[in-house]
């Protein structure tokens, strides 16, 4: 134990003594919080419309108006009588609503008529969206304007759980969480291994009498230390920018918390064993740290849409587990009968990943 705390010791003195790699631990994950927390939207808004309007009376007028109002559409100004050729393939708007001429009358009769829609189908998410948002708002429409001719037998009245306000920084932000911490101090554990094999330094360690478990011990717990800190000071300013609170048993949060970090850093340890030298242990955290963690662990893309095999690879993403963590913690609230799973899957991760560093370093070792 004693060689674990003098190692954990040694890497925190050149920790401070290196101010490059105390702006690596703090400053940028900083950056990437406020970057991923404000620019990442799911929800399409300000979507560029052209309403090209036959009837012109005044219930298509009113359809027009209401159908801006929803904020989720803007006019735009577009030249000519053509809207798909002199405004969609021109790139002036995303889609566009036709109103025919016999709208009102038609409508007015219970008879049957169409608005016809075209939509920009670049970006299919977007597409779909659009596609969604005037149907659903054609058929509420026709409702709240009394112009059914029967009421609908069965209606669905929809109601948003966990998340009423629809507000997407509830969604986005506790991923980041998971992303940041996947990354920096992955990052930091493997330029501290990589940079004692770049300066030769470990040949010391090699030929002394210290194991590579306490060698892998000692740096674990070291810069295990540092991202407890990296994570009060992203979680922290993350809650209170964008006004996070708990929301149920906070429990389950900080201590799968604690088992991802370690996983973090371990992973990273990792990386810097396999790796000769500084540089290629940040591409390899930036592609298998960065990349898994954003694509695979269901930060953006949910995991059930994630193809075979790619889905197995996304069950051994430690993110994975944390942005449910996080997610439940802030969002849902279920608390440990809802995510007691992502614990026991991290430490499983931490305690294979150790594995796999000791048995590399050890075979590094000269025989004592």
């Amino acid at each position: 134990m004693k060689r674990i705390l003098t190692q954990a010791q040694k890497e925190l003195a050149q920790f401070r003594r290196d101010r490059l790699t105390l702006a690596l631990a703090f400053i940028l994950p900083l950056m990437t919080l406020f970057i991923f927390g404000f620019a990442i939207r799911l929800e399409a808004k300000n979507i560029a419309l052209i309403v090209q309007d036959f009837d012109r009376t005044h219930l298509s007028q009113t359809y027009t108006e209401r159908l801006y109002v929803t904020n989720q559409f803007v006019p735009v100004q577009w030249s000519g009588l053509d809207p798909l050729r002199d405004g969609i393939e021109r790139g002036i708007a995303q889609a566009a609503v036709i109103i025919p001429p016999k709208f009102s009358a038609d409508v007015e009769a219970g008879r049957s008529t169409n608005v016809q829609v075209l939509i920009d189908g670049t970006d299919v998410n977007n597409a779909r969206v659009i596609k969604n948002s005037i149907q659903a708002f054609t058929n509420a429409f026709i409702q709240d304007e009394g112009l059914l001719r029967s009421s609908p037998k069965l209606v669905a009245k929809i109601r948003l759980w966990f998340n009423p306000g629809r507000q997407e920084s509830l969604y986005i932000v506790p991923g980041v969480f998971g992303v940041i911490l996947a990354v920096y101090p992955s990052l930091l554990a493997a330029l501290a291994m990589a940079r004692e094999k770049e300066q030769g330094t470990i040949l010391q360690t090699y030929a002394s009498n210290i194991s590579a478990a306490e060698l892998l011990l000692g740096k674990c717990l070291a810069y295990f230390l540092i991202a407890i800190g990296q994570a009060i000071v992203v979680i922290g300013i993350g809650a209170a920018i964008w006004q996070l609170r708990f929301v149920g048993d906070p429990t389950p949060f900080l201590f799968g918390g604690a088992l991802f970090l370690l996983a973090s850093v371990i992973f990273g340890l990792l990386i810097g064993v396999r790796t000769g030298n500084r540089s290629v242990a940040v591409q390899a955290v930036a592609t298998a740290g960065f990349l898994l963690a954003l694509l695979l662990s269901g930060f953006i893309y949910p995991l059930s849409n994630i193809p075979f095999p790619l889905s197995l690879v996304s069950s051994v993403v430690p993110a994975r587990y944390f942005i449910e963590l996080s997610r439940d913690a802030f969002v849902r609230g279920a608390g440990w009968t809802g995510v007691w799973a992502a614990p026991v899957c991290l430490a499983a991760i931490a305690f294979v990943l150790f594995n796999i560093a000791r048995r590399i370093l050890g075979r590094m070792q000269l025989p004592g």
